[in-house]
């Protein structure tokens, strides 16, 4: 079984956060376009609740607006065609910290939906395979009762847990380079990078 991320992983955030918290007013439109940008801004300004609210809108109601990073459809396309099972894990509240009580596992399962995966029998994701549990420890323990092989997360600090189940090939999701990957990792800097090390040369 193969496991898979949700968040910053499966789906790219960078652009709507930036969007909307120009939108609702809580940064300048000269901060960067990043998520980080936008969260680093907000934490030296001193507005982590500003943050923490702005998280529960982008992951709630405005999730819709995010796409999905170039690569995914293809490679869980090609982990079909290759007959490798495939798993979306993920430690995601049921609702914010702040803010409105969205529904977020509601509305991740609905980004799933819009963006086709369940519909195509060319992907074969099924709802039954994905999870969104409410703490990290029930994320730890659902990729060991899956018994994944491999599990792509974009959180080094998940990844090297020292709960992380034993024997679980790990690996680093790094879009941006950070240059944070650990040493017992390995990073990949886009799907068809996370492609390659999984199921390794080009689709048949």
């Amino acid at each position: 079984m193969i496991g898979i991320d949700f968040d910053n992983t499966i789906v790219c955030y960078d652009d709507v956060f930036y969007q909307i918290a120009v939108s609702e007013g809580v940064i300048p439109i000269t901060t960067g376009r990043s998520k980080g940008a936008v969260r680093d801004w907000l934490r030296a300004a001193g507005r982590e609740e500003d943050w923490t609210a702005l998280q529960g809108l982008v992951y709630g109601a405005r999730i819709h607006r995010a796409p999905a990073f170039p690569g995914f459809l293809d490679f869980l396309r090609r982990c079909r065609t290759e007959g490798q099972p495939v798993a979306v894990v993920s430690h995601k509240t049921r609702h914010p910290f702040a803010g409105p009580p969205y529904d977020l596992h509601a509305a991740a399962r609905g980004w799933l939906e819009q963006l086709g995966v369940f519909d195509d029998p060319a992907i074969g994701l099924t709802p039954d395979r994905v999870f969104f549990e409410p703490a990290k420890s029930g994320k730890l323990g659902r990729i060991a009762s899956l018994s994944c092989s491999v599990f792509i997360d974009d959180l080094p600090e998940f990844l090297s847990d020292p709960g992380f189940p034993a024997g679980v090939r790990r690996i680093h999701f790094d879009p941006h380079a950070t240059g944070d990957t650990p040493a017992d990792c390995q990073r990949a800097g886009d799907w068809d990078a996370v492609a390659g090390l999984i199921l390794g040369g080009t689709p048949s």
